[in-house]
């Protein structure tokens, strides 16, 4: 019964079409008649009557008595006849009508201003219900109508197969034609405001259904047709819904499409051919793309892009072994497609870059453009970016799955995965909107060589551990390093030619092609030689590296020369020397090794600072910084520059002093050549770069000197940690007058810093964790000038007279902390000195105190806070009398708590008897100092009772 009623429901809605056919022609004859009138009334006045009388007429005009059933036919005459009726009221563009009330609008024809369409009224619950959702389940019932159909003749064996097929297809055809009639016969307004629920669209869809269920049950249900008359028949039919879409839309496109793709599925046999596969869904993917290039669709050509990744993904993981070649050509037809046809050349169009939307005040809000917050953020938004994103990743994941170690192929698949990334990387440089396209091709090339050189056979050779891990398929290393530089070659080429054609029209997108250009060849390229070159010397690797950077240089010239955007051509020359550079460096590693290498690279660096007097490019002076960092790199991998056994153990002259000392030099020389760089940053990280070379090729050779020429992490002795305590003060007054000379942040705070970390030294090593007291270490032989001078007098000094020649350079506490670790350092000078005077060359806490020993500590304590006071009065230093209070406050401390306890007889005594007279002195001292301070403050106050 179900069948009957879908029939019946069929019928009458033809009969309903038929009826209103007629409607909508009286109508359009009336319409028709009221032109010629208006015209004549146009022509009889001369002037013509004002376009707005016209359409308050036309606006107040009876309305015609019509069905209720013939409303909509009405509606759809009226909107036919729109365009024509506004060309003669003289203003096509500002004609619009109401669809839903059939009332029709015209505007002024006069008006010097276009007036803005209305806007699109809410769709109520009654339009969802009546005009789209009926639509959809008629469609879909009429579907399963023609399904039952042929099930109930099966069930009840009224026919035979051949009949029920026979009847099936032909109600499938009929379906079809009567979307076709009703589509000729439809007004165009329909397809406008009910796109998404066409009748006509519908009608071919659901015969389409059918007409694809028939051709798959004579294959898989009856046997009447072969394998191959299947694969036809399915196919014309998919193909023939896709060219049905450019007439019924994107949604029955979308219907064949999925059939295509269906079709190699439903229609399979025991000897598969990939060429037939692949060849199809090209085939499909071409159709669907022209018809979305005809009709601007976005969806279906990105389902198609989607299908053939996920077909491809199928057949490379189920088959083994697979054949690459017609994988590789239906994505190279794939990415042509989408670079030649759909989007193709298309381009976003201009967007006002404004938050302020009173500078619009002439447009509707639904006609403004779109505003962008930035020009790289309208670069990652391409026009129909889903298109290129999609295609762009199934090409990337299906090339790099052929050459995955996890599936098997008739062959090694390099050539197809080098020329399918070559193409994607062709489509991002020749298509402005190819962003994704570029982006992810260096991403599948980086990610492919790595797999490539993986596979070459050396992570086995370095680590044999690694060999029962790795594939069985070994590649010869030649393969993989000749596929990297042709890729490496090719990315240069692309970024050249790009900047070429786009530096002035797209700068943003040649900044972007200037960056892969330098990045992704220099990537390919170290891996290639790390995995497969020699490290000893590589020819090919350096020669090539050589050849590349000086490509790179030369369009870095050819960009200045062309002139241009300051910001981009700057942006983007930076890119292609640090490229250069980085290749300069690969081809140095590939002809040399040890110290050479390390030398090599501190020349070119300071070539490249030299050249700045040549080519005053903003990035030369940063690549003397890169090649810096680059031997800080090798040294950290090799602190001997030549290894453990050639390095030697000769103090001072040995391999260490060239590889550390020379860099140092040419990094000073290279920051004193650009001491006038207007680069102030650049200009900082080279003072600071070579400060610490300087630093770094002091402590190593005292280091190398301390240690009998060996190099390794054991702690430092006091003599070694008193080296770099020295050094730093140094290096801390050197940058003082640096600065004082040509000021600069790296000096100011690069001093600061270093005498800080110093001072952290000094309480942490020469007072707790070096201390000969605690560490039991020999003093020496010869008194005075033993380990405690170097170790705490020197050091005191150094303190003391940086403290003095920071005075009014440096903040107040930092001067004042200068000061407190020189007394410091000088207290435990005294301290340990009385103790070998007592103990000897060996001060270890075990031995314990002597009286005499103990009663010398105080005297000494005290002397020593007199000499502080009495150095603080003369400079002025009150950090330094603050210093001799403590010390003095130490020293009664110990007399009363210490001296009374051990001390017995004379030694007690004469211990109370000199704190007592050294206190009365200090206090004599301190009240001659505060009377004179206190009689200039009041010859300062008073100037009348001065002499």
């Amino acid at each position: 019964m179900f069948e009957l009623f879908a029939f019946v429901a069929f019928i009458l809605a033809l009969s309903a079409f038929a009826g209103g056919r007629k409607t909508a022609e009286r109508l359009g004859a009336e319409i028709a008649a009221l032109r010629a009138e208006v015209a004549s009334l146009k022509t009889a006045s001369g002037e013509g009557v004002e376009a707005q009388a016209t359409a308050e007429e036309l606006a107040t005009a009876p309305e015609l008595p019509l069905e209720p059933d013939t409303v909509e036919e009405a509606a759809i005459g009226l909107a036919t006849d729109a365009r024509e009726g506004a060309r003669i009221f003289g203003d096509a563009k500002s004609a619009a009508d109401d669809i839903e009330g059939g009332e029709a609008i015209a505007a002024n024809a006069e008006a010097p201003e276009p007036v803005p369409a209305p806007a699109r009224r809410t769709e109520s619950l009654e339009s969802r219900l009546g005009a789209r959702w009926a639509v959809w389940v008629g469609g879909i019932a009429l579907a399963l109508g023609g399904v039952f159909m042929v099930k109930y003749s099966i069930d009840a064996g009224l026919l035979s197969p051949a009949v029920r097929l026979t009847l099936a297809a032909l109600f499938g055809l009929l379906l079809m034609a009567a979307g076709e009639i009703i589509r000729r016969r439809a007004m165009p307004v329909i397809a406008d405001e009910f796109q998404n629920a066409m009748i006509p669209g519908i009608l071919t869809a659901a015969g389409a259904v059918t007409l694809f269920g028939v051709a798959y049950a004579a294959y898989g249900i009856y046997g009447y047709i072969g394998t191959g008359t299947a694969f036809v028949l399915l196919a014309a039919i998919s193909l023939a819904i896709v060219g049905l879409s450019l007439l019924h839309g994107q949604a029955l496109a979308g219907l064949g499409l999925l059939a295509s793709l269906a079709t190699p599925a439903l229609v399979s046999s025991d000897e598969p051919r990939p060429w037939v596969l692949f060849g199809f869904l090209s085939v499909v993917w071409l159709a669907t793309l022209l018809a979305s290039r005809l009709r601007t669709w976005t969806v279906v050509p990105t389902l198609a892009n989607v299908g053939i990744g996920l077909w491809g993904l199928a057949y490379v993981s189920a088959v083994s072994p697979f054949e690459p070649l017609p994988v590789a050509f239906a994505l190279l037809v794939m990415i042509a497609g989408t670079g030649l046809i759909w989007p193709g050349a298309i381009e976003r169009e201009p967007v006002v870059e404004t938050s302020d939307a009173s500078e619009l005040p002439e447009m509707p809000e639904a006609a403004r453009p779109r505003s962008v917050a930035g020009p790289w953020e309208r670069l990652f938004i391409p026009p129909h970016a889903a298109i290129s994103i999609s295609a762009a990743i199934a090409a990337t994941v299906l090339a790099l799955l052929l050459i995955s170690p996890a599936v098997a192929a008739v062959k090694y698949p390099v050539t197809e995965f080098a020329v399918v990334i070559a193409a994607l990387a062709a489509l991002g440089a020749w298509r402005a909107t190819a962003v994704y396209p570029a982006v992810l091709s260096a991403v599948g090339a980086v990610t492919g060589v790595w797999s490539l050189t993986a596979l070459s056979g050396v992570l086995a050779y370095l680590d044999p551990s690694l060999a029962d891990a790795l594939p069985t398929i070994v590649l010869p290393g030649r393969t993989a390093m000749v596929t990297a530089m042709l890729l490496a070659a090719l990315f240069v080429l692309l970024g050249g030619f790009v900047l070429s054609r786009r530096l002035v029209t797209h700068p943003h997108y040649s900044t972007l092609w200037a960056g892969l250009a330098a990045v992704v060849p220099i990537a390919l390229t170290a891996m290639s030689f790390l995995m497969t070159g020699n490290y000893a010397f590589d020819l090919p690797h350096g020669l090539f590296s050589l050849i590349l950077g000086a490509v790179q240089l030369a369009l870095a010239e050819w960009l200045y020369r062309r002139g241009g955007e300051a910001e981009a051509r700057d942006t983007a020359a930076g890119f292609l020397v640090a490229g250069s550079f980085a290749f300069f460096v690969l081809a140095l590693h590939a002809w040399t090794n040890g110290l050479v290498t390390t030398l090599a690279i501190a020349v070119l660096g300071t070539a490249y600072a030299l050249a700045t007097r040549i080519r005053a490019w903003p990035i030369l002076p940063w690549m003397t910084g890169a090649a810096a960092v680059v031997v800080l790199g090798r040294i950290a991998w090799e602190p001997t520059i030549v290894g453990a056994d050639n390095l030697g153990t000769t103090p001072v002259f040995n391999a260490l002093l060239p590889g550390y000392g020379i860099p140092a030099a040419l990094l000073a020389a290279s920051a004193y050549f650009l001491r006038s760089w207007p680069g102030t940053r650049v200009r900082n990280l080279l003072q600071a770069l070579a400060s610490l070379f300087v630093l770094l090729t002091l402590a190593i050779l005292v280091r190398h000197a301390m240690n009998g020429g060996v190099l390794d992490s054991a702690v430092p002795t006091l003599g070694e940690q008193s080296i770099y305590t020295l050094l730093a003060i140094g290096a801390s007054a050197i940058f003082m007058s640096l600065d004082m000379k040509s000021p600069s942040p790296v000096f100011r705070y690069g001093g600061m810093g270093l005498g800080v970390l110093s001072m952290l030294s000094v309480l942490s090593a020469h007072l707790f964790g070096l201390n000969p007291y605690f560490s039991g270490e020999l003093l020496g032989r010869i008194p005075f000038f033993d380990l405690l001078l170097i170790g705490y007098l020197l050091p005191g000094l150094g303190y003391a007279g940086l403290a003095w020649y920071a005075r009014d350079k440096r903040p107040l506490p930092y001067v004042m902390a200068l000061a407190v670790s020189g007394a410091v350092l000088a207290f435990a000078w005294a301290s340990l000195t009385v103790r070998r005077a007592w103990q000897g060359e060996n001060l270890a806490d075990w031995k314990g105190f002597l009286q005499g020993e103990t009663y010398t500590y105080s005297v000494v304590w005290l002397l020593l806070g007199v000499l502080l006071l009495v150095l603080g009065s003369r400079f002025h230093a009150k950090s330094i009398r603050i210093a001799s209070a403590v010390l003095v406050f130490v020293a009664v401390l110990k007399v009363f708590l210490i001296d009374m306890s051990n001390l017995e007889g004379f030694l007690r005594a004469l211990s109370f008897i000199g704190l007592g007279g050294v206190l009365i002195g200090i206090g004599l001292f301190y009240q001659k100092i505060l009377s004179g301070v206190g009689v200039a403050s009041s010859a300062s106050t008073n100037p009348a009772e001065q002499p």
